[in-house]
């Protein structure tokens, strides 16, 4: 360990000049006019500015329009959004601070991060950091031992990238469709998404649905959270779409480009599907990711798969269907040996094939379909696999799903809880017009999808409690100071019966309480559900062998 950290050291020691300059770097803005917003307060969640506007709908979704140049643009975002902003970033603070609770872990990992992004500036357009510099005005203080405001704020745009990269940890594992043709109700494209990103409940309570009117480029909108320009999802005003999901990648040495300000800049630039192609091309990434683009203009849908060395382009032949989930398609990848390993080994597979099962049940899909297809908690054939499964379509944990119809230029946003609460409906053309401007309104009411009536079930109420004893069983296992009642167990796996975790946690718990009969029980329950991936299995197995020692 000591020698890793003087090498790591000794690293920092040797770049210090690359990092200095880039810890000292601030974007040339001068070339921008400024009228610094002097925000409306008109009640408790609207705000307004010019233009300019935020305000909340009863779905509980925020939605903020904003315009002009690329400084005004960041500094009306950072004006009208400060307090949610500063709200966001002192939630995934402290979640970086439960990760890594050692304050002098915490001042390496500041190293590291000034380290590992110091070229990250030179791969970020000029107009895009000059309006990351203007939203960054408002960013809290308080952090500021971190990085500088701009600095953080560019950190923050490739935090999905270094999550999945340096940890793999997969905290995205999105699935996604389009169907066009023989395949759609009327025969236009429509295209469905999960965004399975999750960094706790607080993180997606604000979500942010921005509508972005640039002096330069195509209006878009994008659903994400405040302090966000990136596009994780989001649909122009030509009809492109972009969604995102997560590959398997290598660790890269230095951070490049985040792929969410790839695809706002697809966007931001893109009229067709070949436009798309070429901005994805001329972009350095330092992650491994699938980007579904949807085109009006095209009408048709394409997976663009990018990663640090290597690029692809998937379309389908002879089909009005695409599926995407967290593997690659081309035939740029085709022998790909971390892409195959991650095939058989994680849940992309399963949910790929699930998304293929309810395509051949689901004919001709309509808005209404696509959103029962991103609401399925079942396993393949119907199986029940236990709630919050990753091998589900809805695992109980997404950001948003959202439904896009390029064609018509209309968007449904999923509302909390996860993807389940009411799908609100926009309309690009209308919004993008004087008509809201006039109507004061951005959603299209009458064409929302309703919740799912889960929502309202038992089954949901007993997994919202089954959540909260999670965290108490996993402290238990953790801590040497905690212990459970006797019947606390078999209450916690009853509430959500059928998923293996449950089984597997109960088993470790008893194993360190050295109760040893108890946790054999527990493991062999769990083997006989259905086992998110192969690691998960193997470890399942590697306890019970233990425990069967310590039994003999």
């Amino acid at each position: 360990m000591k020698k890793a950290l003087l090498y790591f050291l000794l690293i920092l020691n040797l770049t210090s000049c690359g990092i200095s300059k880039s810890v000292r770097h601030v974007p040339d803005i001068k070339q921008y006019s400024l009228e610094i917003p002097k925000v409306n307060k008109i009640n408790d969640s609207t705000f307004s500015f010019n233009q300019n506007y935020l305000t909340k709908n009863k779905q509980q979704l925020w939605e903020l329009y904003i315009k002009g140049n690329p400084l005004q643009l960041g500094y009306n975002n950072g004006a009208l959004t400060q307090d949610l902003m500063q709200k966001q970033e002192d939630i995934f603070f402290s979640k970086v601070e439960g990760f890594v609770p050692s304050k002098f872990k915490q001042k390496l990992l500041r190293s590291f991060l000034k380290w590992y992004n110091r070229k990250m500036y030179l791969n970020v357009r000029d107009d895009f950091q000059a309006e990351l510099y203007g939203l960054s005005q408002y960013s809290s203080g308080k952090y500021d031992f971190i990085a500088p405001k701009f600095l953080r704020n560019m950190y923050l745009h490739g935090a999905h990238d270094i999550g999945h990269a340096m940890q793999d940890l997969m905290m995205v594992g999105c699935s996604s469709l389009a169907v066009w043709n023989e395949n759609s109700i009327d025969g236009d494209l429509l295209i469905g998404r999960n965004f399975d990103f999750y960094v706790g409940d607080d993180f997606a309570k604000n979500k942010l649905i921005e509508f972005v009117e640039p002096e330069d480029g195509i209006p878009y909108m994008s659903i994400s959270w405040p302090g966000m320009i990136g596009v994780v999802s989001g649909m122009n005003k030509e009809g492109i779409t972009v969604t995102i999901n997560a590959g398997k990648s290598k660790i890269p040495l230095t951070a490049k480009t985040p792929i969410s300000l790839v695809t706002r800049e697809i966007l931001q630039y893109a009229k067709n599907i070949d436009g798309a192609i070429a901005i994805a091309k001329k972009r350095k990434v330092f992650v491994s990711e699938s980007i579904l683009v949807g085109s009006a203009n095209d009408k048709n849908a394409i997976i663009i798969e990018v990663s640090p060395d290597n690029f692809g382009v998937y379309k389908v032949e002879n089909s009005s269907k695409i599926f995407c989930t967290n593997h690659f398609q081309s035939d740029a990848y085709k022998d790909d040996k971390r892409n195959q390993k991650h095939i058989l080994e994680s849940h992309s597979e399963y949910r790929y094939e699930k998304l293929q099962k309810l395509l051949q049940e689901n004919q001709k899909l309509n808005p209404e379909k696509m959103a029962a297809i991103l609401r399925d908690k079942s396993g393949l054939k119907g199986e029940k696999i236990g709630y919050g499964n990753e091998k589900a379509l809805n695992q109980l944990l997404s950001h948003h799903a959202v439904i896009f119809s390029p064609q018509k230029k209309l968007v449904w946003v999923s509302s909390n809880p996860y993807q389940l609460g009411e799908f609100v409906c926009y309309d690009l053309n209308e919004i993008f017009t004087d008509k809201r401007l006039q109507n004061g309104k951005f959603a299209k009411s009458e064409l929302n999808i309703a919740k799912d009536p889960f929502v309202d079930s038992q089954e949901f109420e007993n997994y919202e409690i089954y959540k909260l004893m999670q965290s108490e069983i996993i402290s238990a296992i953790e801590k040497d100071d905690v212990l459970l009642s006797e019947d606390f167990t078999k209450e916690y796996q009853s509430l959500n019966p059928d998923f293996w975790l449950g089984y597997y946690l109960g088993g470790k718990y008893y194993f360190k309480q050295k109760e040893y009969s108890k946790a054999k029980t527990e493991f062999e329950k769990a083997l006989t559900k259905e086992i998110t991936t192969i690691s998960d299995k193997q470890n399942v197995e590697k306890y019970l062998k233990k425990t069967l020692k310590k039994l003999n």
